[in-house]
């Protein structure tokens, strides 16, 4: 049989951080892992060093099932966590023995067990139809049977909160025949969600002190509070705290693995994760979500792009002097970055931050910066906006610094984009671009499934062969939103390009009343980027082999130095060896 126990994690068996994502996480709306995909979520949250991860039910589920079977037969090896299955307690008036659920639990040779049962005297009469004597025996009956087959069991006490508020003594009853049975862990499940956390609190603290037994938390989030109750929770004296990935769930989702670890780790100081992997939060939450098929949260607390951006001007000011001012932590300790954005609401402040972080240093030009931030200010107001195209805002900060000209790598003279709807309902769309590239005027035409696919293939062929690195850049994304115009006004479209080299990727920002004109604007500044950055690493590679070459030039002159040096240390040594040659025949003469 495996381990029980989490390894690797300085807290050891004293805290368990219990992941759910492949079983109560599933039951998410939209979410459907497959069996390569329950294997590639436990290894990242093995990886990560969570203590226990919980596959899913065998027997109940035959993707589940399969999983286990796979993973028992060497498809997973898990370095810091415990793999657990999950299931009921044995049916009524059904030896525990007999029982095909049960049996399918052992069959998953799983070390760990957690059943889930009834706690609330409500859902054992009207649902499972039993007096509260038998569901007592259910949960005594395949706890033992499990213990004595050598299994960990842990035991889920479902909807334990609303059942304890409307009869404390079946809820404890239940939980009591549990612990008597041999579980080691009785979790106490806020299944509903709608707990808040003084209430948590106090109703974990009162059942520690009248059971005694080690308490468990698994809160959902209908009230917005599943991390806080959990946190709560943990405060009040559990030391077992289930969740899952991002929050992943039914109706509103768990408590948020990545939120509640960070919490504990940084605002509790509890090392519930290996050294060194609370830093890999950030990458791990974003890797989930992408195997989940969800678009991660751009405001996901700790780990979400947007934690520790900051846009208000005063906000930027302060952390100019010091990023914890407004920083709750070090966004390093949860591997996120903190990021600065330049929008109306900007300051100079966050004008200089920002430019800092793109290369561009504005701290010593003051009118350049004031310069560029009248600029940016005047452009917002006139629907540009910088905070997700920081390809377009380095471009006009580099130019308003005026260190080196930004210049594009091309002009244009004109295009023209046609739409043409044909006799089979083909609709085409076909572009012709006029443009001066490499001391030539160029002209080509391209077709395209639209008219920016086509405007963006004829722009491509007319610089083919004047631009080296033309080919490896590729249009990864393009976002469209239109306007409304100031009173008196039209409408106008934002246009936002992602492109990409495969080693990087950039946005670029376009606003014109035209879709085709504004989408214009940010291919171009797309190309005119990608052309800046090559011009960097052209002159970096150049002032390294300058380097390199006055190196060698002065290794050079040193090695001269050393020969003229031990040239005349040589001329030296003759000197004085003909001194004493000499000297012995004036010896030789007077005797």
């Amino acid at each position: 049989m495996s381990r029980t126990e989490p390894a690797g994690t300085p807290l050891g068996d004293r805290f368990h951080l219990y992941d759910t994502t492949l079983r109560d996480g599933a039951q998410r709306e939209g979410i459907s892992y497959s069996i390569a995909d329950k294997f590639a979520v436990a290894r990242l949250l093995d990886d990560l060093g969570v203590g226990f991860i919980e596959g899913g039910w065998p027997g109940a589920m035959p993707k589940d099932t399969e999983f286990f079977a796979r993973a028992a037969a060497g498809e997973l090896t898990l370095r810091h966590a415990v793999l657990v299955a999950f299931g009921s307690t044995r049916r009524a008036g059904l030896s525990v023995t007999e029982d095909p659920q049960v049996r399918a639990l052992l069959d998953s040779q799983a070390p760990v067990v957690t059943l889930v049962a009834k706690s609330d005297v409500r859902h054992i009469e009207r649902a499972l139809r039993v007096d509260v004597d038998e569901a007592c025996a259910m949960v005594r009956d395949t706890v033992s049977f499990l213990v004595s087959e050598g299994r960990r069991v842990f035991v889920d006490a479902e909807h334990f909160f609303d059942g304890y508020a409307h009869d404390p003594d079946t809820a404890l009853r239940v939980i009591d025949a549990a612990g008597q049975a041999g579980a080691d862990v009785v979790v106490l499940c806020d299944t509903n969600g709608g707990q808040l956390p003084l209430g948590i609190a106090e109703t974990v603290r009162e059942v520690a002190d009248r059971t005694g037994l080690r308490l468990g938390i698994h809160c959902q989030d209908d009230t917005g509070c599943a991390v806080a109750n959990s946190i709560a929770a943990v405060q009040a004296g559990a030391t077992h705290v289930q969740c899952t990935a991002n929050g992943y769930g039914e109706r509103a989702g768990n408590a948020d693995l990545f939120v509640v670890a960070g919490n504990l780790v940084a605002k509790l100081g509890m090392p519930v994760l290996p050294e060194g992997r609370a830093a890999e939060l950030t990458r791990t939450a974003h890797a989930l979500a992408e195997i989940a098929n969800i678009a991660p949260d751009t405001h996901q607390a700790y780990v979400g792009a947007s934690a520790f951006a900051h846009k208000a001007g005063l906000h930027a000011s302060a952390i100019k002097v010091d990023p914890l001012l407004y920083n709750h932590i070090d966004p390093a300790v949860v591997g996120n970055d903190m990021r600065v954005l330049v929008t109306e609401m900007a300051g100079r402040a966050s004008l200089e931050l920002k430019g800092a972080q793109l290369g561009v240093d504005l701290a010593d030009k003051p009118e350049a910066a004031s310069s560029a931030l009248k600029k940016v200010k005047a452009l917002e107001a006139e629907g540009w906006s910088f905070e997700a195209a920081d390809a377009s805002l380095e471009l006009l900060l580099r130019a308003e610094a005026d260190d080196v000209p930004v210049e594009a790598p091309f002009r244009l003279e004109s295009y023209r984009v046609v739409l043409e709807h044909r006799v089979d309902g083909e609709v085409v769309s076909e572009a012709t671009v006029k443009v001066h590239v490499g001391g030539e005027r160029v002209i080509a035409t391209a077709e395209g499934n639209g008219p920016v696919h086509a405007l963006d293939a004829a722009l491509r062929q007319a610089l083919r062969g004047h631009l080296s690195w033309l080919d490896s850049v590729e249009l990864a994304d393009y976002k469209v939103r239109i306007l409304a115009g100031k009173p008196g006004t039209d409408a106008v479209t934002r246009v936002l390009v992602e492109s990409s080299d495969g080693e990087r990727t950039w946005t670029t920002v376009g606003v014109h009343a035209n879709i085709v004109e504004a989408s214009w604007m940010a291919l171009c500044d797309a190309l005119v980027h990608k052309s800046l950055r090559m011009r960097d690493a052209n002159d970096a590679d150049t002032a390294t082999q300058v380097a390199d070459t006055a190196t060698q030039a002065a290794d050079t002159t040193a090695q001269a130095a050393d020969t003229a040096t031990q040239a005349a240390d040589t001329t030296a040594q003759a000197a004085d060896t003909a001194a004493q040659v000499a000297r012995g025949a004036d010896a030789s003469a007077s005797r």
